[in-house]
């Protein structure tokens, strides 16, 4: 019995997937990479953004035709899509065989049972972070993997349906994720991205406190970890302990993604940011002044309902002052059921998505200049791929996390090993993207 699972989304859901990967293949099933090969197919769907509903909606109906096409005998639907619709999209997606709710690990095994008898099935539970972490089946290359924390957001973002789908802030016990991260270390994993909706309120539920820089303590001395990376850090958790913890040890990044939406204040109340133009530039500056070294990554929100050309110039300053290394810009998705959606002055797409672009031009000669700071230094770097055609390999050190930003380009004279780190001689910067030396073995 093969299965092909597919995962949509950001590195939370991936988590969630590989949760479900690993019961299912503790129950004895195969899978496949390959949708025709497939005998059930499991979605992992996103339902953030409009964009994202849609890209999850298209891949259920082209996995769909499988079933005249191929061998497929059941499709089944899990993750934000189908938590935050449930009846509705059973209702107008008949093709599907079973709608589970945005963790279902717990479900998935005896779900497959039931649809392989010829039951459709309807589950909905809310989010859950209970689960045997350890016992999940990396979808990541075997070097890096990532480490949710936390389920769920306290934060009410005006515009964000999260707290919605996946509730409240429901964070895990430290000693799981001890007991998770060294797991990975023991299969060989050299890198973990703590991942949570808001890191920064990681503990705030069970210990009446943030606790993660109590946790990046307790995680920093696990062997074989030679790096730790923090994903979706909220400005105004970013105090002087959590700091001088990234900065007592080695293996924790100074890296820090920290979105901060906008930077004009009535935008800010209005978007229920607890952030103000004032604490976001304070932010930054602490954080520049703590350690130059820091690389930091924000996004920023663009045609949220009412923003004015004066509102939309002065996030533009904003950008060019902040100077943040990487910024990814949004254009603003209007989501039923969030305060903004019924917000007055709605932007038209055409401008929301024009002051998209135009933030990223202004942002482009920034991460040129910022990335040609790194010229002449050395990085322990990540080796994760080679080109046969340009001879060069590629990698990241602690300033590149996967998937979001770039790869530095390594030339060598001898060869280099897939997954592990070597030393490596930053020789040039282009925009984006940098070349490197490798100046010795790891």
């Amino acid at each position: 019995m093969q299965i092909g699972v597919i995962s949509l989304g950001c590195s939370k859901n991936q988590v969630d997937t590989e949760l479900m990967l690993g019961k299912l293949r503790e129950a004895g099933y195969d899978f496949t990479a390959e949708p025709a090969e497939a005998d059930i197919i499991l979605i992992n769907t996103c339902g953030f953004i409009e964009s994202a509903k849609q890209e999850s909606i298209d891949m259920i109906l082209e996995m769909a035709q499988y079933k005249q096409h191929g061998k497929l005998k059941a499709l089944i639907v899990t993750g934000c899509l189908s938590g935050r619709y449930q009846g509705e999209l059973a209702e107008n997606l008949p093709e599907v065989d079973a709608f589970l709710g945005v963790t279902a690990q717990d479900e998935i095994v005896q779900t497959v049972e039931k649809v392989l008898q010829g039951q459709r099935v309807q589950q909905y539970h809310g989010a859950e972070i209970e689960g045997n972490y350890a016992e999940r089946l990396l979808t990541t290359p075997g070097y890096y993997a990532y480490v949710k924390i936390a389920e769920g957001c306290n934060n009410r973002c005006s515009y964000c349906a999260i707290p919605y789908i996946r509730g409240n802030l429901k964070s895990r016990q430290m000693q799981d994720i001890c007991k998770e991260v060294k797991a990975l270390a023991e299969r060989g994993v050299k890198e973990i991205i703590l991942v949570a909706q808001d890191t920064s309120k990681y503990g705030l539920d069970l210990y009446h406190k943030p606790m993660l820089a109590p946790l990046l303590e307790l995680l920093s001395p696990i062997e074989g970890i030679r790096c730790i990376r923090l994903l979706y850090c909220y400005p105004d958790g970013i105090d002087n302990i959590l700091l001088d913890t990234m900065c007592k040890y080695d293996n924790i990044a100074k890296y820090i993604d920290m979105p901060i939406q906008h930077v004009d204040d009535e935008i800010l109340k209005r978007m229920h940011r607890r952030d103000t133009h004032q604490s976001i530039y304070a932010a930054v500056e602490k954080i520049r002044q703590r350690d130059a070294d820091f690389i930091l990554r924000t996004t920023v929100i663009t045609g949220f309902p009412g923003e004015t050309e004066a509102q939309f110039e002065a996030l533009k300053q904003g950008v060019k002052e902040l100077k943040f290394d990487r910024l990814g810009a949004f254009a603003y998705s209007r989501e039923e059921g969030t305060p903004a959606y019924d917000m007055p002055d709605q932007l038209s797409e055409e401008v929301k998505e024009a002051r998209e672009q135009e933030i990223m031009f202004v942002q482009q000669p920034i991460a040129a200049q910022m990335s040609r700071r790194r010229v002449g230094r050395t990085y322990d770097v990540l080796i994760e791929d080679y080109s046969l055609e340009d001879s060069l390999y590629f990698g990241r050190s602690y300033g590149e996390a996967p998937g979001v930003d770039g790869m530095i380009a390594v030339e060598s004279d001898t060869p280099l090993r897939i997954g592990m780190y070597y030393k490596v001689r930053i020789l040039r910067a282009d925009d984006y993207e940098l070349l490197g030396r490798a100046i010795q073995d790891e």
